[in-house]
């Protein structure tokens, strides 16, 4: 990591991780690899964002509506709330998202105004980590190369809901064809 750069850590909160409204096999797994970085970003300055879903409790997203998802991330529940684990500074940036109860968003990008943030920043170059893989990790990667930015996806640091067999494999494609640079291993890239 180096100046110019961000970590950017999408959704990870209790109903995303097991025992959820909405688990994600093995979502919790990401919570130690992810505070590796965050440390790592501490230790040189990097600015730290973090979104967070942050559903009404008639979200348009949720079955009820004729969303795909048990309702889940409704503000103010525990269920919204990060997972007691995520080891966030004080000084970290939290983005809500999908708070419209009519518009979805699955991107980091959508309605938090974290292209404007970067760019007052002078970010060139995101590391991305968190949930899920083949949702808003992977919409999240695509709109922020589509912004310009260099993308790096944390591999380990992510996890898929899988509905279908294989969406996360096929969304970490989706996000290298793109452009961005998967990250495979646990290690933090330093100075690359």
């Amino acid at each position: 990591m180096r100046q110019g750069d961000a970590l950017l850590i999408v959704d990870v909160q209790n109903d995303f991780c097991p025992g959820g409204a909405l688990a994600v096999p093995g979502g919790d797994e990401v919570v130690p690899i992810l505070n590796r970085w965050i440390e790592e970003a501490q230790r040189h300055n990097i600015p730290i964002y973090v979104t967070r879903d942050w559903h009404p409790a008639r979200h348009v997203s949720f079955k009820e509506r004729g969303g795909p998802w048990p309702p889940h991330c409704v503000q103010g529940t525990p269920g919204a709330a990060f997972h007691p684990g995520l080891r966030l500074p004080s000084n970290v940036e939290i983005l809500s998202k999908g708070y419209d109860p009519d518009e979805d968003h699955y991107s980091a990008f959508g309605g938090t105004g974290l292209k404007e943030k970067l760019k007052q920043a002078g970010i060139k170059r995101l590391w991305i980590g968190g949930l899920t893989q083949d949702y808003c990790v992977r919409e999240t990667s695509l709109d922020a190369l589509r912004e310009g930015f260099e993308i790096h996806v944390i591999v380990h640091g992510t996890r898929a809901v899988n509905v279908n067999p294989d969406d996360g494999r096929r969304a970490l494609e989706d996000i290298r064809r793109a452009g961005a640079i998967l990250e495979g291993g646990h290690d933090i890239a330093v100075g690359k």
